[in-house]
């Protein structure tokens, strides 16, 4: 199993997501002689899973049923275990085009936090490619390490333990792009400017203040990036209902009333008019907003290495 490359049979070890439902799943690991718990009752690993093609429909053993999902890194960003704030795919979609990734880009990225976007960047720059990510704490460090290891991605990408701000990256005019998820992102333009290719590379940093985009801003300006500017992407979601609507007749009524000289100006007559009027049902499909969205993430700075 690899985030990166689709295997059609659940296997020993492999990492896969257990679904419920939409609002419902989560992953699991899969070993020989485990079970695992649902509302609809257990997963036996041995005869349910291993063996069987990912997207089968496996019974519990309440007679409820779930599907048994391969992982991908939507998915991971859904289900993953949260060391830190993580970046979603809304973000992580504009992030990715805009700094123009492609397969065999190089990207250095900064913090790791609970991996959600370098599972996007992996994917996104395989197979040719590398991820270097910077992690200042130790702890979470080793654990990106451990799952970029179980998922099968280790190969392309390489986890340090510093602080990006005084140490840098580690490689120096090699990055296709530069992503900073950090407190301070000012103090490390500086080593993002180093890291980046000689020209042309592109960074973007992540910050959830504006006074923190601006003294981004300001520092981008003092080492000769160009291109400087910042997006706020919101999630509007729109739900979709079926209207019915009472349609009148109004033409039938008008020709109605024309030939008799009917007065519907009358108000006596204003009782006949609306008996007179035929009146049929319309349905139709229409998307409403909801009444609660998602607000502010974060501000995403951009800009190009001149």
């Amino acid at each position: 199993m690899s985030f990166v490359e689709y295997g059609d049979t659940i296997k020993d070890g492999d990492t896969a997501i257990v679904f419920l439902g939409h609002e419902s799943m989560f992953p699991v690991k899969v070993q020989h002689g485990t079970v695992t718990q649902t509302k609809y009752g257990v997963i036996r690993h041995s005869t349910d899973l291993i063996g069987k093609k990912y997207g089968s429909k496996v019974t519990c053993s309440k007679g409820g049923w779930v599907f048994i999902l391969h992982p991908t890194p939507e998915l991971w960003t859904m289900n993953l275990p949260h060391r830190t704030q993580i970046l979603y795919s809304t973000d992580i979609s504009i992030i990715t085009m805009m700094l123009e990734l492609k397969p065999g880009s190089i990207v250095c990225e900064s913090g790791t936090g609970s991996g959600s976007l370098s599972h996007a960047v992996i994917r996104t720059v395989a197979p040719t490619g590398h991820l270097y990510t910077v992690e200042f704490h130790q702890q979470r460090a080793e654990k990106a390490r451990e799952e970029f290891r179980e998922h099968g991605v280790e190969h392309l990408v390489t986890v340090t333990n510093q602080d990006v701000c005084k140490n840098g990256f580690g490689v120096s005019s090699i990055a296709d792009a530069v992503f900073l998820d950090i407190p301070s992102p000012w103090e490390a333009i500086g080593h993002a400017k180093s890291a980046l290719k000689a020209e042309g590379g592109r960074i973007c940093s992540f910050s959830p203040c504006i006074e923190q985009v601006q003294r981004t801003c300001l520092a981008m300006e003092e080492y000769g990036f160009t291109e400087i500017n910042t997006l706020e992407i919101l999630l509007r979601v729109y739900n979709v209902r079926t209207i019915s609507l009472q349609i009148p007749d109004l033409g039938k009524a008008a020709e109605d009333n024309s030939s008799t000289g009917f007065d519907s100006s009358n108000p006596s007559n204003q009782g006949s008019l609306c008996a007179n009027v035929q009146q049929g049902t319309v349905q139709f499909k229409s998307g409403v907003p909801l009444r609660e969205m998602v607000g502010h993430t974060g501000y995403l700075t951009f800009a190009t290495k001149s």
